[in-house]
């Protein structure tokens, strides 16, 4: 009776499952059936299971307690790795404090303007909230985003633009079209730690390359090309995650000589574009969608929960996706997502929201640096924008250690490693400043700094 309710418990038999038959049972847990026939007709008298004439036992789930992730299976360490980072984020309960998490506190998002696109869709046609979504996505949004692209000097078409059903789908279709398992594909070091997981997934060599405050380490960069004959370049040229740098002039057109020279596509992640307070040099405009493509996503400005992201590409690049996507979603983002955004985007309250959210980043990030210093923290640089600063532990501290002490206390938090191919950041940590307002977390990061160096010392 154990046995089977175990079963039940961790999920390997739910509701439904047949049990194994009295003798295969039997056999199983070295009994004799009359054992296993005393033990379910107990169980079936308790309703946990139930007879069915001619066919054997069946799970009720009368026993079956609610799902908890700490029942899952047993706890084991896993790796500081670019998924250790994403599952403790997103699997955290309201109570865990995410300074190490990549998105906004839900009260600093436009809430109010989306609640006022829920009401319209309410009264929309019953299409919209019934159909699949076309093939490239609603060609409102997709207007919107060619006027957008305009005013930053890149002449975009309707054929050139596909709506996602997210940023990191949109890098997924790029790797299904450009990319085969052994190709070698540069990136940043550090660079955003799902761009390592996603590259994993598709089975290619990931070739970092330093960054630098003014952009990747241009003579770095150069040998990579001879050296790997990478197929893509991944990277954010504004706002770079982690580190907040920004492109230079001089490097981007630099690296864009070199692409040219080598063959090599660029994936421009441009997602954090609006917090920017001015424009800095952009990848794709310079080159203006021939050899880069441009991915995007609103789930850092409107919402993580309305899912839609795009690409920006050559036309026969774009067709050629389209057919892609339709065989891995059958279709674009959902209709309710793409006019829900289009609708925030197309209202004048969009505008202040991003007015709002920049002026509060840039006193937040003076405000946390502030904290951080009383603890040994330094910032790599202070980025001009965004809501992430890369930071500096003192001499001797791993963040790894650091991340896991701080997960025992409720807080996530980011550790270098997670962003590095080459494995060199061990004593850096990516800070979301927006995340930083409990109370509770600066003396938390100084507890678990403390017994890190300890922990160093008797290593």
């Amino acid at each position: 009776m154990r046995a089977v309710r175990t079963r039940i418990a961790s999920r390997a038999l739910v509701p439904g499952d047949r049990l194994p038959s009295v003798r295969g049972f039997a056999r199983t847990m070295g009994v004799s059936p009359s054992t296993v026939v005393e033990a379910y007709a107990r169980l079936e008298a308790e309703g946990v299971i139930r007879a069915r004439r001619g066919s054997g036992f069946y799970v009720t789930g009368a026993d079956l307690p609610p799902m908890a992730l700490a029942e899952m299976g047993p706890r084991r360490e896993r790796d500081i790795d670019p998924f250790w980072v994403s599952r403790q984020s997103l699997d955290a309960d309201p109570s865990v404090l995410k300074p190490g998490c990549g998105w906004l506190p839900a009260d600093w998002m436009p809430n109010a303007a989306l609640r006022k696109g829920l009401r319209a869709l309410g009264r929309a046609n019953d299409a919209l909230l019934s159909d699949y979504g076309g093939t490239r996505g609603a060609i409102e949004l997709r207007r919107l985003l060619i006027a957008r692209f305009a005013d930053q000097g890149i002449n975009a078409t309707a054929d050139q633009i596909l709506l996602t059903g997210s940023g990191t789908q949109a890098i997924d279709l790029i790797c299904r079209l450009l990319l085969r398992p052994g190709d070698a594909v540069l990136v940043d070091d550090p660079c955003y730690f799902n761009f390592h997981a996603l590259l994993r997934a598709h089975q290619v060599r990931i070739v970092g390359t330093p960054f630098t405050p003014a952009g990747p380490d241009i003579a770095a960069f150069e040998q990579a090309l001879i050296d790997e004959n990478p197929r893509l370049y991944i990277t954010n040229s504004a706002l770079h995650n982690p580190t907040g740098a920004s492109i230079s002039p001089q490097i981007a057109h630099r690296v864009l000589s070199a692409a040219a020279a080598h063959g090599l596509t660029i994936v421009e992640d441009d997602i954090f574009a609006d917090f920017e307070p001015t424009p800095s040099p952009r990848l794709a405009i310079l080159d203006g969608l021939q050899r880069v493509i441009r991915i995007g996503s609103f789930s850092k400005t409107l919402s993580a929960s309305v899912r839609c992201g795009y690409i920006a590409a050559r036309a026969d690049w774009i067709e050629s996706l389209v057919d892609l996507q339709v065989a891995t979603s059958f279709g674009g983002p959902s209709p309710v997502s793409t006019e829900l955004i289009a609708g925030v985007l197309a209202g004048g309250s969009y505008r202040r929201h991003m007015d709002d959210v920049r002026q509060r980043l840039t006193h937040a990030r003076i405000e946390v640096a502030e904290r951080l210093a009383q603890l040994g923290i330094v910032p790599w640089i202070m980025p001009r924008g965004g809501f992430y600063l890369w930071c500096r532990l003192p001499d001797g501290l791993d963040s790894a250690v650091v991340a896991r002490r701080c997960m025992e206390r409720n807080v996530v938090l980011a550790p270098g490693n997670a962003f590095s191919a080459s494995q060199s950041a061990a004593p850096f940590v990516r800070f979301n400043v927006a995340q930083m307002r409990d109370p509770r977390i600066i003396p938390i990061l100084e507890r678990a700094m403390s017994e890190g160096g300890t922990a160093a010392a008797r290593g």
